[in-house]
């Protein structure tokens, strides 16, 4: 049985990690809500555990396992304690190494709420006495044009701020090197992001030229943010979330540029544009 186990696979991140494993001849572990959901692939074995919080299921899914790709879990607001169960989970089953799907610009305080969650989480690992890799993650480039209305206008309280969105390709290719040595990775901090920093107005116009459909950003106020939000029934950390992603930009907590991907893989990352002219 394989010492290596995979999170996240019915996901964007972890699915693709799962493959690019499986084509490389690499046996892993799958971990997944619903085993019935979890792709067909070479050398994976799947494991049904219910939730993160299932500390029964998890216990045994994780035996024997030394390295885990623990892909944070769906946002909600139990999320931190979740994630807290997981980790307990992965050290009473003898985990020796978590590489954790992390975020851009981790803070106890970070402007974008949910950052917040990756803070606690990385000193959740790092308290358990596990060892890990840190994957933080810039915003995902592949969700810009869903962030665009049915009017093609981006809205967001972003101002003139910049974000190094990353491609989930360049992610999951990361994590997959790293998985397949990750003795050489122990202890590391990767800032995952695109080879620029765009402001929104600058998204706007690379969707206008690849897409041949005009779109514009509006810069919102805070006000106008929450109200333009509010057509969507959410709890109210929901929607301190989706404003304060762009106040984070402005604020300029997501402009950092890094070359990590192309250090750890050999490849340079896409940018926004040539993931989007490819179609991915």
């Amino acid at each position: 049985m394989s010492t290596l186990a995979v999170t996240g696979v019915t996901g964007g991140i972890g699915g693709r990690v799962a493959r690019l494993l499986s084509a490389a001849g690499v046996e892993q572990r799958v971990l997944a809500r619903d085993p019935d959901r979890v792709p067909d692939l070479t050398g994976t074995h799947p494991f049904g555990i219910g939730s993160y919080g299932n500390r029964e299921l998890v216990r045994a899914a994780l035996d024997g396992v030394h390295t885990l790709f623990m892909v944070s879990g769906a946002e909600s607001a139990d999320r931190l304690d979740q994630h807290r169960s997981f980790v307990a989970s992965a050290a009473e089953a003898g985990v020796q190494h978590i590489v954790y799907t992390s975020f851009l610009g981790v803070s106890p305080d970070a402007t974008f709420t949910l950052v917040r969650d990756h803070h606690a989480t990385e000193q959740m690992i790092m308290d358990a006495g596990i060892g890990y890799t840190f994957l933080r993650d810039s915003l995902y480039a592949d969700f810009l044009p869903l962030m665009a209305g049915e009017d093609r206008v981006l809205r967001g309280p972003a101002g003139d701020g910049r974000v190094s969105v990353v491609a989930r390709d360049d992610v999951a290719r990361t994590a997959a090197v790293v998985l397949q040595d990750p003795a050489a990775h122990l202890g590391a901090t990767y800032d995952l992001t695109g080879p620029e920093a765009l402001t929104f107005t600058e998204i706007a116009a690379i969707l206008t030229e690849v897409t041949g459909r005009t779109h514009r950003f509006h810069n919102e106020t805070i006000d106008e943010a929450y109200a333009s939000r509010r057509r969507w029934q959410a709890a109210d950390w929901q929607y301190d979330a989706w404003v304060s992603t762009y106040t984070a930009i402005a604020a300029g907590e997501l402009e950092t540029v890094s070359d990590a991907i192309e250090q750890v893989t050999g490849t340079p990352p896409l940018s926004l544009r040539e993931l989007l002219s490819s179609g991915r």
